[in-house]
C-alpha cells in the first residue's frame, strides 16, 4: 500500500524537457510538470559538476516555492570537456562547433537530480556522471547528424537516444538513463527517501 506521504503529496517535475518527462513517465507515477524560472548561466570558474548540481537544486527549489505541498524533482545536465562546461547549443552553428571540439575526445556528461519537499523539509541531490568517448567526426558526418536530429536543446549537442549514438565509441555509466537527461536509479532512490512508495 502507498504510504500516507505518497498519497497526500503530489509529484511535480520541475522541467520543460520532453526527454525528462518521458523518462519520469516510466515510473508509472502521476505527476505534473512546471517550468522552473532559473538562470542557467555558469558562474565564473564554476566546475561542470558543480554547475549541474547547483542548477538541479535551484530548479527544484524554484518550483517547490510555488508548490510547497509537493515533492518536486529538478534536474540538469552539463557536458564537461576537459573541465569546460558545454550547455545546450541553441543554434546549428554552435552545435557544429561543439561537435567539432568533441570529435575524438572523452566527454563527461554530469546529470544532476534534486528532490525537494518544503512541507517535510526534505532536500537532497545526487549526481550521475556518464563518460562518453566520441568517434573522430568529419564535417559531413556532423552535418548529416544535425540535419537528422536537430539536437539544439541537448547538452553538448549529443542526442544519444537517437542518431547521436552513431557518433560514439563507448558509454560508461552506472545509471543508464542519465545521458538522456534524468538518472532514474538515483531519482527513485531520492523519491523513496522523500516518502514515495515505489516497487
Amino acid at each position: 500500500m502507498p504510504s500516507p506521504a505518497s498519497l497526500s503529496r503530489p509529484l511535480v517535475l520541475g522541467s520543460t524537457s520532453r526527454y525528462r518527462r518521458e523518462l519520469l513517465a516510466r515510473l508509472a507515477l502521476p505527476f505534473d510538470t512546471v517550468a522552473p524560472n532559473v538562470d542557467e548561466s555558469p558562474r565564473p570558474g564554476e566546475a561542470p559538476r558543480a554547475l549541474a548540481l547547483r542548477l538541479a537544486l535551484a530548479k527544484a527549489q524554484d518550483v517547490a516555492a510555488r508548490q510547497p505541498g509537493a515533492i518536486v524533482i529538478g534536474s540538469d545536465q552539463v557536458a564537461d570537456l576537459a573541465g569546460e562546461p558545454l550547455g545546450k547549443p541553441g543554434t546549428h552553428a554552435r552545435a557544429t562547433a561543439q561537435l567539432m571540439r568533441m570529435s575524438g575526445q572523452t566527454v563527461v556528461f554530469h546529470t544532476a537530480v534534486a528532490v525537494v519537499c518544503p512541507t517535510s523539509g526534505f532536500q537532497q541531490t545526487d549526481l550521475a556522471p556518464v563518460t562518453v568517448r566520441f568517434r573522430t567526426l568529419d564535417a559531413a558526418t556532423i552535418e548529416r547528424y544535425l540535419h537528422a536530429e536537430r539536437p539544439y536543446d541537448c547538452a553538448g549537442s549529443a542526442k544519444s537516444e537517437g542518431l547521436g549514438i552513431a557518433l560514439l565509441e563507448a558509454i560508461e555509466s552506472d545509471d543508464p538513463t542519465a545521458l538522456v537527461g534524468l538518472p532514474l536509479i538515483r531519482t527513485t532512490r531520492l523519491l523513496r527517501a522523500a516518502g514515495l512508495t515505489l516497487p
